[in-house]
């Protein structure tokens, strides 16, 4: 065997002893620690091959057998799943002693990490849905255990309610291309009529985007992420909906090729909307985990947009500029990976320490948690894409390939090119306002709770990890095209020219990133010295001017003060709810409460009339269990007579 296909294979052993070991009531913390290890030996494993672009193991095959295999797509999808997996594990360390049922949320936790593995390394149809149902099952079990209100329970239900009719597709669509051959003869869907190929890619698109979280197929995501434990939470958006993401690719991009025309715009249409009513909705969220998930739906959104326009470039002949669009949405999808499992393993810190997080309530915990609110603070510079941190450099190559797609795939091509980077332009811009939002009502300004006053730093097993990762959002944007040098093997269109990388992403002290990496240095400088001088005591909030009033922490500023002007310019859009409540004797006010809310829309007016229908069916059939066996016998015959009837049509 070669090498890593050794480190693999080590790394799987590693993880389930872990996993064995996590189970037990006194190897917890050492259980963890083995399932970290082994989570980074198979990302090394992955590493390697993506490095030499030589894969491992056995080809996709049209077999129902277990094969496993790794190549240079796989690999790069190992390595993001180790990258985000191992400091989750670790910090469970810390996070989860205290817990209900903590050994058994550790062993699901590892169990989830090696189905998203499975899925990855997964060679015959069979071996990839059976990971892939582990793969959604393995959360869901992790949330009942950590909480079982009625809440989370229905979470939980719309998640797998969710996922697991939308999965229809993806098993469609898998067994259907092992049955034609598919897998290993790239000609063998050509030869099927137009329909049987648009309804496999229909298929695709909906089983792989509801579980990557593309609108208007996200619902579940908002519910299930914030239920999660920290660490599991931080998995899933940091890499279960990238693992969906790997799937479509393959699909999109290998298994269904040549494409029917109307898929890339369709997917194009689909991540458009995705950024912008991610951020849209993010930002009118109250809750901080909420919020942060509403920001993955952003995120896959601009992994779509790269994605498709790589597709309609190649379309139209232009491969090295599909390279780099593909270039893009790789790179986001690591960039993503990491800053967002970073900032809800942040949310869980100051979950643990304030309670809920509700963001009205929060305020000044860079004071108390300077370590975890700086490593918070990184991350939404990342999210947010401000240079010089990883999200600007996925989130600029992606705004260059649709201006691209504009400028070089004439006709409709024109327009969509235009219309996706101006949803990417107003989505960054959003997303900025959001994280200005989110950082001004938690990490600084006055507590707003005794809770809040009273939160201290968690433990070293909790912080490190969050610092390893902001670590990584800084260094891949201050040399992204390093990054992209080494994701050379990925492109199904070839490597990105050399011109190309120095260009548009140049290393530091050549360049344009060449000031940026000052900027980054100086940056890091100014706030360790403060950091150090705020832990010392020489600095501390001072009172602010508000007209002669007395403080009163009801007269400061909410989320939903933030954001009004927003809501009334989109108010035809987003609809909002108001309602106001006064208390009056006789003439005079004692007191009004006015409360506003911004209702989800694709929940109102799709999911609830569609679950409403559905619900409805459910009742008709049930009427038809009756129980008496006349009845069914009668079933029984009306189904054969029809059948019967079809059969001699077909043969006439």
């Amino acid at each position: 065997m070669t090498t890593p296909t050794w480190v693999l294979v080590a790394g799987v052993a590693v993880a389930a002893a872990g996993i064995a070991l996590s189970a037990a009531p006194r190897g917890l913390r050492a259980g963890l620690v083995l399932q970290a290890l082994g989570v980074a030996l198979i990302g090394i494993a992955g590493g390697l091959v993506l490095i030499d672009g030589a894969g491992v193991g056995s080809q996709f095959g049209n077999g129902l057998g277990p094969t496993v295999g790794v190549d240079a797509l796989s690999g790069f999808f190992l390595v993001g799943v180790a990258l985000v997996s191992t400091p989750a594990l670790l910090y469970a360390r810390g996070y989860l002693p205290g817990s209900h049922h903590a050994p058994a949320i550790a062993a699901t936790s590892g169990v989830f990490v090696l189905a998203l593995v499975g899925v990855v390394v997964a060679r015959d149809a069979v071996t990839f849905l059976m990971t892939w149902e582990l793969m959604s099952l393995a959360p869901a079990v992790a949330i009942l255990l950590t909480s079982r209100t009625a809440e989370t329970c229905r979470s939980v239900l719309v998640y797998l309610g969710s996922t697991h009719l939308a999965g229809v597709g993806v098993w469609l669509s898998m067994l259907t291309l092992a049955h034609l051959g598919a897998f290993t003869d790239p000609h063998a869907l050509a030869a099927q009529p137009a329909l049987v190929r648009s309804l496999l890619a229909g298929a695709a698109l909906v089983g792989f985007g509801t579980k990557a979280g593309l609108m208007p197929l996200h619902t579940w995501l908002p519910r299930a992420h914030p239920a999660a434990p920290g660490h599991v939470s931080a998995v899933m958006s940091g890499m279960m909906i990238k693992v969906a993401l790997y799937g479509l690719v393959r699909m999109l991009f290998e298994w269904l090729a040549p494409l029917p025309g109307w898929v890339a715009p369709v997917l194009l249409g689909a991540a458009a909307l995705s950024c912008v009513g991610g951020v849209l909705y993010a930002l009118m969220q109250h809750e901080l985990k909420r919020l942060l998930a509403f920001h993955s739906v952003e995120n896959v959104g601009i992994i779509g947009l790269g994605l498709a326009a790589a597709l309609l470039l190649a379309d139209a002949g232009q491969r090295q500029l599909a390279a780099l669009a593909f270039a893009a949405a790789m790179l986001h999808t690591l960039n993503h990976a990491l800053f967002k499992s970073l900032l809800f393993l942040c949310a869980s810190s100051f979950q643990r320490q304030v309670g809920k997080l509700d963001l009205d309530r929060l305020g000044g915990l860079l004071r108390t948690m300077p370590l975890t609110g700086t490593a918070f603070l990184v991350g939404a510079m990342a999210i947010a894409g401000v240079p010089p941190f990883n999200g600007f450099a996925s989130e600029w190559l992606t705004l260059q390939a649709l201006v691209q797609l504009a400028l070089h795939v004439g006709g409709g091509g024109t327009v969509m090119g235009a219309l996706a980077a101006a949803a990417l332009a107003a989505t960054a811009a959003l997303a900025v306002f959001c994280f200005v939002k989110v950082v001004g009502l938690v990490l600084l300004g006055a507590h707003r709770q005794k809770a809040v006053a009273s939160s201290r730093e968690v433990p070293a097993s909790m912080t490190g990890p969050v610092i390893f990762l902001a670590g990584l959002c800084l260094a891949i944007g201050v040399v992204p095209g390093g990054v992209l040098a080494l994701m050379r093997h990925l492109s199904p269109y070839g490597p990105l020219p050399a011109h190309t990388l120095r260009i548009t992403l140049a290393v530091p002290g050549s360049g344009v990133f060449a000031p940026l990496a000052v900027a980054a240095f100086v940056a890091g400088c100014t706030a360790a010295l403060q950091l150090a001088r705020r832990r010392a005591g020489a600095t501390a909030p001072s009172p602010m001017w508000i007209c002669g009033q007395v403080p009163d922490s009801r007269l400061a500023w909410t989320s939903a003060g933030f954001t009004k002007s927003l809501r009334l310019v989109l108010e035809v859009v987003l609809r909002p709810q108001r309602s106001v409540s006064v208390e009056r004797q006789g003439v005079i006010v004692h007191s009004s409460v006015h409360e506003s809310h911004v209702p989800h829309l694709f929940d109102t007016l799709l999911f609830r009339p569609a679950l409403g229908a559905v619900l409805a069916a459910n009742r008709v059939l049930r009427r038809m269990q009756s129980g008496s066996l006349r009845a069914y016998l009668a079933y029984l015959l009306v189904t054969l007579a029809a059948v019967l009837t079809v059969v001699r049509l077909g043969v006439r």
